[in-house]
């Protein structure tokens, strides 16, 4: 599928105790407080991907693990599959917004079609690990229902307008486990349905040498 436009949803728990966890697990890598939350970020055309290799200027670049929405030619035709948004947080200190644009929203291998999971989406998993050298960590393991749901992005996006064909929306991310790196040689996230379906996306994150100035 074709995608137009991406956006990207930040700061979107239902539970604003839980969006405060993630303001000051932000704040405590220097990263601002938002002004009003839920946030929405624009991103460009180019920052999507399904690789298995991310290459960063510098160590200082993590993953979240999300659910992505994708709408179809029809705006009632819209896919839900897992995402993990790599950011750059030495960048982040000084703009969220640019630091999103740093590097490409990473999306599953398997979608659902919304209309067929809007009810049971709330009790799905979502997971995500990180790797540092060879062992695998589990750092954040919660589900969608923890975050602002397809449904309200879906009246939100109508309303202004940006609801159109080719859009990719990511659902903003839950809490990471306190004490664990998060900025690790790879990332791997999980959106399952219980029944044995998952969506799955995992890269590895390789430092680029040194510019040479």
């Amino acid at each position: 599928m074709k995608i137009d436009w991406i956006l990207n949803g930040g700061y979107a728990g239902r539970d604003q105790s839980e969006v405060q966890h993630h303001i000051d697990e932000l704040a405590a890598l220097g990263v601002p407080a938002p002004k009003t939350t839920p946030t929405l970020y624009p991103l460009s055309q180019h920052l999507v991907s399904q690789g298995t290799l991310l290459q960063a200027p510098h160590a200082r670049s993590s993953g979240e693990a999300e659910w992505a929405m994708i709408v179809g030619d029809n705006p009632d035709d819209i896919l839900i599959a897992a995402a993990c948004d790599h950011t750059d947080r030495a960048l982040e200190v000084h703009g969220v917004a640019w630091s999103k644009q740093s590097f490409p929203d990473m999306i599953g291998d398997v979608a659902w079609r919304y209309a067929d999971i809007e009810a049971s989406l709330d009790g799905f998993t979502l997971q995500g690990w990180v790797s540092h050298g060879g062992t695998e960590l589990l750092i954040q393991d919660g589900t969608p229902a923890q975050l602002l749901s397809p449904r309200y992005w879906i009246d939100r996006l109508r309303a202004a307008g940006l609801l159109r064909a080719g859009t990719l929306l990511l659902s903003g991310t839950i809490p990471m486990t306190p004490g664990i790196d998060q900025f690790a040689e790879g990332w791997r996230v999980a959106l399952a349905d219980g029944a044995g379906n998952v969506s799955r996306v995992a890269y590895r994150v390789d430092v680029l040498p040194r510019a040479w100035e």
